[in-house]
């Protein structure tokens, strides 16, 4: 399922961010930008589809600490400097939406205030859901809303709708508790569909990274989020997934080195081979950078690809010599599944741009609100409550 289009409202500096992504889309920006916060936006639309989606806003400090703190929109006076920025009398309700679109399906939600009578005042309530065919939500194609705790689904075989739920909880999403494979079934596929888009943001390489301890030795087409089981991963990839191409990919950036999993059926660690020396080198003695590209290319090369993948500056750590073998793979993973690349590395940039047909978005900020620089905001249209 390729996203098409990405749209946030009212999360942090994102007061209204509508973009076009492809299938591969780099994200950058100076520092400040919104990247960090574009990022978290599309890990708190895939907790939606497990359930975490108010809890995740609730650590966050809930809709006190996440809702965009600018006024609700910009006069041209404001724009323009002519006038100092201040609050304006508001015509909409309180809100923080998400959402996305590809040519198949789109959903989006819309979350508001608690009642000031619920006991967890950090927990933002769900006051809309819509789910559609197409890029673009509108009431012909809507196949799945949720208005307050009512829910409706329309029938596939008639078209009618029917009430799935008027009891929702205000925190728990329609895409978790009204999927069925009857009424229900596209919201079902959409579902596991978000269910399985990846994120690495936190792949350790420090010298207590789990990736240098011995690992259990276990079928793992999927690298944990930590990069915990890499031994077992790369076993995995060199057992029953693409081989010549994890070892052509650490031939491009370690000229003559070989990777290795040594171990019994029990427990098993990450060797490399190098030039001129006499022995592997263990798992342990590896700088930061070779692991890290490690786990990139473990992340990258996995048997079980995801919908899509959502890497958040994977250049830290790798050595400039690295960037362009780590473009070159991005490349390549990308006529596998779509990859989403949150970096500022113009190093990486560069050579992605190089190597193969990227969506640029090159993110700003102006009176505290992120904007996409040189980019028309596609059209987009928000369920109503």
């Amino acid at each position: 399922m390729l996203i098409t289009r990405l749209a946030v409202s009212g999360y942090r500096s994102l007061r209204d961010v509508v973009l076009d992504v492809g299938q591969l889309t780099l994200i950058t920006g100076a520092n400040g930008s919104g990247k960090s916060s574009l990022y978290r936006a599309l890990r708190l639309l895939a907790e939606t589809a497990q359930g975490r989606l108010v809890a995740s806003l609730a650590a966050e400090g809930g809709l006190s600490s996440t809702l965009w703190a600018g006024p609700e929109r910009f006069s041209r006076e404001m724009l323009s400097g002519r006038q100092a920025v201040q609050g304006t009398v508001r015509t909409g309700p309180v809100s923080l939406r998400l959402g996305f679109a590809g040519a198949d399906f789109g959903y989006a939600v819309d979350l508001g205030l608690p009642d000031p009578t619920h006991p967890f005042q950090r927990d933002p309530e769900i006051k809309a859901e819509a789910m559609w065919t197409g890029e673009m939500l509108g009431r012909a194609n809507l196949f799945a809303e949720r208005r307050g705790p009512l829910v409706s689904l329309r029938r596939a075989d008639s078209g009618e709708w029917r009430h799935a739920s008027g009891e929702l909880s205000a925190f728990d999403s329609m895409v978790t508790h009204c999927a069925d494979p009857a009424d229900g079934l596209e919201l079902l596929l959409m579902r596991e569909r978000m269910r399985n888009w990846r994120f690495y943001d936190n792949l350790r390489t420090d010298a207590d990274a789990p990736a240098r301890r011995p690992q259990v030795m276990t079928y793992t087409p999927v690298l944990a989020s930590d990069g915990g089981d890499l031994a077992a991963a790369i076993a995995t990839i060199l057992a029953i997934g693409e081989r010549e191409e994890l070892e052509e990919t650490i031939e491009d950036a370690f000229p003559g080195c070989q990777v290795l999993v040594q171990g019994g059926d029990d427990h098993g660690v990450v060797e490399m081979r190098q030039p001129g020396l006499l022995r592997p080198l263990h798992v342990r003695e590896l700088s930061d950078g070779t692991l890290r590209y490690l786990l990139l290319s473990a992340a990258l090369l996995s048997p079980r690809p995801p919908d899509i993948m959502v890497l958040n500056e994977p250049e830290a750590s790798l050595h400039p010599s690295l960037l362009a073998p780590l473009a070159r793979l991005l490349v390549r993973a990308s006529a596998r599944t779509q990859i989403i690349l949150v970096s500022h590395s113009e190093r990486l940039i560069q050579g992605l741009r190089r190597d193969g047909g990227i969506e640029e978005i090159r993110l700003a900020k102006q009176l505290g609100e992120t904007r996409a620089e040189d980019a028309d905001s596609p059209r987009w249209v928000w369920p109503k409550r």
